[in-house]
Formats: C-alpha cells, sequence, structure tokens
C-alpha cells in the first residue's frame, strides 16, 4: 500500500497533527519558515517550507520543500511532495538532509511517546526525486 500512495515514511501511535508538528519544529531548527495547511475533505496536513536563514548542511535545490500528511488506520503518512528534482551535484548533501530528518523524526517520535508509537519506513523510498530516475518496470 505504500508503494501505491508515494509514501516517504509512517508512523503509529500518534496522528498526523501531531507528526507533522515534529517535523515542522525540525525544518525550524534549520532555518526554514514553514507554511502549515489543514484540511478536512481530503483529511491532510501540507507543509510548506522556505528557507529564510542560510545553512551550508542545506543544498540549493532544498531551498523550497514541500510535504503531505494523511492519517492511516493507526497513525499517518508522510509524503515528500516537493523538490521533485535535484541535481547530480546536490544529491550527497540532500541525501544527508533526508537522513537527518528522518533520523530526528524517528528521535522525538521514539522519545516523547515514551517509545508507544514508532516510525516506520517503507520497503522502498519514495522520494520524487528518487522516483523520477528509476528505470521503467518492463513489466508494468
Amino acid at each position: 500500500m505504500a508503494e501505491s500512495n508515494g509514501d516517504w515514511v509512517r508512523v503509529r501511535g500518534i496522528g498526523r497533527e501531531r507528526f507533522a508538528g515534529y517535523l515542522t519544529e525540525y525544518l525550524g531548527t534549520l532555518g526554514y519558515t514553514v507554511e502549515r495547511t489543514e484540511t478536512t475533505e481530503p483529511p491532510e496536513t501540507r507543509l510548506r517550507a522556505k528557507l529564510e536563514r542560510m545553512n551550508p548542511a542545506v543544498p540549493p535545490s532544498a531551498g523550497s520543500l514541500e510535504f503531505r500528511f494523511y492519517p492511516t488506520s493507526g497513525g499517518a503518512a508522510l509524503v515528500w511532495t516537493a523538490p521533485t528534482e535535484v541535481p547530480v551535484p546536490d544529491r550527497s548533501r540532500m541525501d544527508r538532509l533526508v537522513r537527518e530528518v528522518l533520523a530526528h523524526l524517528e528521535r522525538v517520535v521514539h522519545s516523547e511517546s515514551h517509545a508507544v508509537a514508532k516510525v516506520v519506513r517503507p520497503a522502498e523510498s519514495h522520494l520524487p526525486w528518487l522516483v523520477a530516475t528509476k528505470p521503467a518496470d518492463p513489466a508494468a
């Protein structure tokens, strides 16, 4: 199911609003200003982040980020929607940024929930720039 929805990561044991709050707070520490939008139909939370304070750890292609959170049975899913392309020179820095964000989410969810909730990574990463560069599946 995660593959068809383009999920980057899922969480069990907490809701999408709280999960979105954790990402919002972390992006703020990196120098982003974050605009958060909630909708009820469909039930989702959208984050748009713009880098306002220079940070050498953030590649130029990550100057604007977008995410979508939606509820799942027992938790929430996070879809990384933008950027959709990352130039080759930025890839290693973007990979590091992705790993740092994911590690932060895992730590905060684990500690804030008293180890009741957990972050679940899908079998395959569904980051837009990685999906776009995969070769076409001949069986499809």
